[in-house]
């Protein structure tokens, strides 16, 4: 039996990724004061720091794109689904080893908005990671029979 994962959930997991991507700048002001810590290293560090921020928006918001507008394309079993589902899914995992390993050492404002915030995020993140990887793993099926 061969598992189909539905288009809407692939376009839901889109409009997610766009969501974290919006949605960045306002936890990065409002939670975590980072633009004020940048404030604090020198010119080119700042730069760099503020790059990678867009970098980071940058590839949620296309990663959605992508979901959103060619849904069936990234489930139809071609090595260019197999790449960008394992770009996209490997992307996930890493964020979510990420909060894993490190940001528990940190503390986030103890607001009741910002502890949901931070479940809600969390649940998208492995929920990306899951989506993502289910599709390459399918993809990888369709190749290999």
């Amino acid at each position: 039996m061969k598992y189909q994962i539905p288009n809407w959930l692939i376009i839901l997991a889109g409009c997610g990724q766009i969501f974290t991507a919006l949605i960045y700048p306002y936890i990065r002001h409002q939670v975590f004061d980072w633009y004020n810590d940048v404030k604090q290293l020198k010119p080119l560090n700042q730069e760099i720091a503020k790059t990678y921020g867009r970098y980071i928006q940058g590839l949620n918001f296309c990663f959605g794109l992508i979901a959103i507008l060619i849904p069936t394309d990234l489930k139809n079993g071609s090595h260019l689904a197999i790449a960008l589902t394992t770009l996209i899914g490997m992307y996930w995992i890493g964020k979510v080893a990420t909060q894993i390993a490190y940001y528990p050492m940190y503390q986030i404002p103890q607001k009741r908005i910002f502890k949901i915030g931070s479940y809600f995020m969390n649940t998208l993140f492995v929920s990306f990671a899951i989506i993502y990887s289910w599709l390459f793993i399918l993809n990888l099926q369709t190749i290999l029979n």
